[in-house]
């Protein structure tokens, strides 16, 4: 057996229990002890690598889980938090100051949406709401106080696709950071490999996969993370959205099947869009042929793992969506509920849900509809049985 390097990942070798568990352990500690004071002075003056101090900073489960992310988004670095929204929060209130704009995507999650629109201009930040299919409209939108262009890499609730690489090139025209919410679509489309400066991701969706926890990360530079958790000014240790442990760890065991789930997801929600097409209905979802977005998404993605496992259907009204809902849980489909990535299917209508928040007149210049549903689909062996009983729910409403 070869001797183990110290300056490698334990991973990197084929061990038989020499070392320890299959799994890391559980960090049940809350503060690390030192052999000396002067070590604790060293790191409160700067990070040393595998040296812990406080979990607010960091402690060795929560590095693991940030380590594998970092690896799957193709980042120098990363970070976990206790949710999406305290990722994507902390990432804007570290970079932007009093004055600063913001470029953000129209069609964004409603809670994306509140914050930039309601919480940031009480710190002075102005955010300027775009549609960012619209590159001219996104350049014209550029002034000397621009610090961030926001965007998803796969548009919630619309299923729109952003053209990554052609942002890059105006935010890297501007030094400014582009950053993309990955949520909707890990392992479909690598935003930091297309120009994006952070990736977000809610881990409580796709990554985890089980709808047990609420979770977030910040992939980016490694700069860009230290600057997070430097010890004076760091928007996560300043601000606190630690990640428990047990979770952390949790997650971490749920990132080893995500290849699989993804690619029976967009398995699944591809074979129910062709059919919902066929029988005439509204469809959002990239992966048809006939979808606007089609071209793009084929341009950026990575292959292998289909187009996501998120579709929307338009029925028409809202009274239509809430029937059709209220039956398809009757009938076992799925449930009737907010979040996506679980196991099984979720439905709601995002007007009166996930995107509540952005104001009625706004839902419409983004084409959200009152009879809009969004699924997530799920990881059905037989996806038929489904399909069966949700044609039979529109029939009984007369929607087909």
């Amino acid at each position: 057996m070869k001797k183990f390097d110290p300056s490698t990942s334990i991973h990197d070798y084929l061990v038989f229990g020499e070392f320890g568990d299959v799994n890391p352990s559980v960090t049940d500690s809350s503060t690390f002890t030192f052999i000396s004071p002067e070590r604790m002075d060293e790191l409160f003056d700067h990070e040393i690598e595998g040296c812990f101090l406080y979990s607010r900073h960091w402690n060795p489960i929560n590095k693991y889980l940030s380590n594998a992310l970092a690896r799957l988004e193709d980042t120098e670095s990363a970070q976990v938090t206790a949710s999406g929204m305290g990722a994507i929060s902390s990432t804007i209130l570290n970079i932007c100051s009093s004055g600063d704009e913001i470029i953000s995507e129209r069609t964004i999650y409603g809670g994306t949406y509140a914050f930039f629109k309601n919480f940031l201009p009480k710190f002075g930040i102005k955010v300027k709401f775009v549609d960012i299919k619209n590159l001219e409209q996104i350049e014209n939108a550029v002034t000397s106080r621009t610090r961030v262009i926001y965007t998803e890499s796969v548009s919630n609730p619309l299923l729109q696709i952003t053209d990554i690489p052609s942002i890059s090139k105006i935010a890297k025209s501007g030094n400014i950071k582009l950053i993309v919410d990955n949520t909707f679509s890990p392992m479909i489309i690598s935003p930091a490999r297309l120009g994006a400066d952070i990736v977000i991701h809610s881990l409580t969706k796709f990554i985890n996969g089980t709808s047990d926890c609420v979770a977030g990360c910040i992939c980016s530079s490694h700069d860009f993370i230290c600057s997070l958790t430097d010890i004076n000014s760091g928007a996560t240790m300043l601000l606190g959205p630690v990640l428990d442990s047990y979770r952390a760890a949790s997650i971490l065991k749920n990132l080893h099947s995500l290849h699989i789930r993804i690619k029976k997801h967009s398995e699944n929600a591809l074979f129910l869009a062709e059919e919902f097409e066929k029988m005439g209905l509204k469809v959002f979802y990239p992966g048809l042929k006939s979808a606007r977005d089609h071209a793009l998404i084929n341009q950026i993605m990575n292959a292998g793992f289909g187009y996501g496992g998120m579709l929307a259907i338009d029925a028409g009204t809202y009274a239509n969506a809430s029937k059709l809902m209220t039956r398809m849980q009757e009938e076992k489909v799925g449930y009737l509920a907010v979040s996506l990535g679980y196991f099984k299917t979720l439905f709601s209508s995002p007007g009166h849900s996930t995107s509540s928040e952005i104001p009625e007149e706004e839902q419409k210049r983004m084409g959200l509809s009152e009879g809009l549903i969004r699924f997530s689909i799920g990881l059905d062996n037989d996806i038929t049985i489904a399909f069966d009983r949700i044609k039979k729910c529109l029939k009984e409403i007369k929607i087909i």
